[in-house]
């Protein structure tokens, strides 16, 4: 095991909290095999899947195995590079099926109804309903708003730039209601801040001239919910799933959608897709006649 702990942390060069992770799992099928008196260089497709059947039964979610999966396939890997075994006993084992995660969403009613409670006629009002309109407008991340830049925001050419996961930077839309709360903070409120040193090209900021963090966003969008009597739970990337659904619901183009929420793969865009079935499913079942009959025929 301390061979392997030495190859997690030289050649796969593995953060502290993962190598752990890693030799926890395979430390769980160790005693998993000495209780079924099987060697671990002797391990067959068939213990690996009863090793998850045992995992599943004493509760642990799909995700959870999947990570497990991982950990004995990275070991048995290992094992293989060391000529241990001859063969991996982890290529023949499907991953578990991992549930498709639906995002919640909220309607423009309810986004209306956000921006109708908010005080226009304080700085912090002003300035919080730039900030949502912003998130709404262009479905950046909550840590993409906190770190956006004054200067990253181009009020002619109607575009912002956003500087994504992996400091990878993006171009995105704004429309034009957007820009005008921006620009309504930049010149009522903004302009009249003590800016902190090393502060000054943040966009929002707080009362101490510090740009906002992630858990002030969250609070300021959990207490507009409230005001708003919104009944579910909401935080800061609701906007941002509500921005993509709703842009697909309209029938945009699932690649630009992908393009402005800076998703690496489409894969991960396509789950609004499962958003909009959905939608159109209940739909169908909420106004087509034959869904309200009875006794059907």
């Amino acid at each position: 095991m301390q061979q392997f702990e030495m190859y997690l942390r030289l050649e796969r060069s593995l953060a502290e909290n993962s190598t752990i992770a890693y030799l926890t799992d395979i430390t769980k099928f160790t005693q998993f095999l000495l209780h079924k008196h099987i060697s671990l260089l002797a391990v067959e497709p068939v213990h690996i899947r009863a090793f998850l059947v045992a995992l599943h039964s004493g509760g642990m979610k799909a995700t959870s195995q999947s990570r497990v999966l991982s950990a004995l396939r990275v070991f048995y890997k290992f094992l293989l590079l060391d000529n241990h075994i001859t063969e991996d006993p982890t290529g023949l084992v499907e991953s578990p099926q991992l549930g498709r995660y639906l995002p919640s969403v909220l309607s423009v009613p309810q986004i209306v109804s956000m921006i109708k409670v908010i005080d226009h006629s304080t700085p912090t009002g002003m300035r919080n309903r730039a900030i949502v309109e912003t998130l709404y407008g262009t479905g950046m991340r909550v840590s993409e708003l906190t770190d956006l830049k004054a200067s990253h925001v181009y009020f002619e050419e109607g575009f912002v730039r956003v500087i994504g996961k992996g400091n990878k930077e993006r171009l995105v839309p704004i429309g034009a209601i957007a820009l005008k709360y921006i620009k309504l903070y930049v010149e009522e409120v903004r302009v009249h801040m003590d800016i902190s040193s090393g502060y000054s090209d943040y966009l929002f900021l707080n009362r101490r001239g510090k740009n906002l963090t992630r858990v002030m966003i969250f609070l300021i969008v959990q207490e507009l919910a409230k005001k708003a009597k919104i009944n579910m739970e909401v935080g800061p990337h609701i906007f941002r799933h509500s921005f993509a659904t709703h842009l697909v619901e309209g029938g945009a183009d699932l690649r630009a959608v992908q393009e402005m929420l800076g998703h690496s793969s489409i894969t991960t865009t396509e789950m609004y897709t499962h958003l909009d079935r959905n939608y159109l499913k209940q739909i169908i079942q909420d106004y087509h006649p034959r869904n309200h009959i009875n006794n059907h025929n």
